[in-house]
C-alpha cells in the first residue's frame, strides 16, 4: 500500500485504494447511468454536451479519444458532426463500456469505434496518435488529475486539442448554497430510488466538492503543457468547459 493520500468524496483514502472504490462505484451504477444522468440534472447535462461539441466543431478524418466515455454520449455527438472520422471510448469500468456497446448508435458507428478498458493515468497509446482527447465528469475521479492532463497531452498530436466537461462551482454564494442543498438532499436519495445505490452518489455529490474550482483547474490544464487554456461557465457554473491546446 502507498503511504500517498488522496480523497473518495470527503473521506481520506490511500491514493493505492482509490482507483477501485471509484471503479465499484461505476460498476453499481452502470446500468442506469444514463437514466440518473437525466433524472438528477433534469436532462440538462445533454445541453452541457451539446456545448461541447459547439465549441469544439468536430472535423472529418479526426480521431478522437473520449477518456471515462463509458456510455458513450460524447463519442457519437462527436461521430454524428464530424462525418468521416473516428472514436475511441476510453474507461476504467469495463461494464460502462459493455452498456455503451448496447445503445443504437453503437451498431450504427461500429465501423468508426473502438471501446478500450484502462487506466487514464497510464494510457496504453503511442505518442501523438489523438486530434481530440475529450473527458466529460470523469477527472474529477482520477486519482492523480495532473498525471492524467499529462497523459492527455503526450498522446494528443502536435495541434490537438483538450476538452474536459467537469462540474464545477458557481460564482454566487447564494446560488451555490442553493445548488449545494439540491445536491445533497435530492441526489443521493434519487440515486437509491433509481439505481438502488445512494451511497455512490453520495460520493459523487461530495467529489464535485472536492474538485478544484474553474481557475486552479485552468492552471493544473496550463501545467500539465497545454497552450490557450480557457474556459466557459455552463448553467452559471453547475458546470464548466476548459479547452486547451497542444502547439
Amino acid at each position: 500500500m502507498s503511504d500517498r493520500k488522496t480523497h473518495f468524496g470527503f473521506q481520506t483514502v490511500d491514493e493505492d485504494a482509490k482507483a477501485g472504490m471509484v471503479h465499484g462505484v461505476f460498476t453499481n451504477v452502470a446500468s442506469k447511468y444514463d437514466v440518473m444522468n437525466d433524472a438528477m440534472s433534469l436532462g440538462i447535462h445533454r445541453i452541457w454536451k451539446d456545448a461541447m461539441m459547439d465549441w469544439l466543431a468536430p472535423r472529418p478524418g479526426q480521431r478522437l479519444l473520449d477518456v471515462a466515455g463509458g456510455t458513450g454520449d460524447i463519442a457519437f455527438r462527436f461521430l454524428k458532426r464530424a462525418g468521416d472520422a473516428h472514436a475511441t471510448v476510453f474507461d476504467m469500468t469495463q461494464s460502462m463500456l459493455d452498456e455503451g456497446r448496447k445503445r443504437a448508435e453503437a451498431a450504427q458507428m461500429a465501423d468508426s469505434l473502438d471501446w478500450v478498458c484502462g487506466d487514464a493515468m497510464a494510457l496504453p497509446f503511442d505518442d501523438n496518435q489523438f486530434d481530440v482527447y475529450t473527458i466529460s465528469f470523469g477527472i474529477r475521479n482520477v486519482t492523480r488529475i495532473g498525471d492524467a492532463l499529462s497523459e492527455a497531452y503526450r498522446v494528443l498530436r502536435p495541434g490537438g486539442r483538450l476538452m474536459v466537461l467537469e462540474f464545477s462551482a458557481i460564482p454566487n454564494k447564494a446560488m451555490q448554497w442553493a445548488y449545494d442543498r439540491y445536491s445533497f438532499n435530492v441526489i443521493p436519495p434519487l440515486g437509491k430510488l433509481i439505481v438502488n445505490d445512494r451511497d455512490s452518489y453520495q460520493y459523487l455529490v461530495e467529489s464535485i466538492r472536492r474538485f478544484p474550482k474553474q481557475e486552479p483547474f485552468a492552471d493544473m490544464i496550463r501545467a500539465a503543457g497545454f497552450d490557450r487554456v480557457t474556459y466557459r461557465n455552463l448553467s452559471m457554473g453547475i458546470a464548466a468547459l476548459h479547452s486547451g491546446w497542444k502547439l
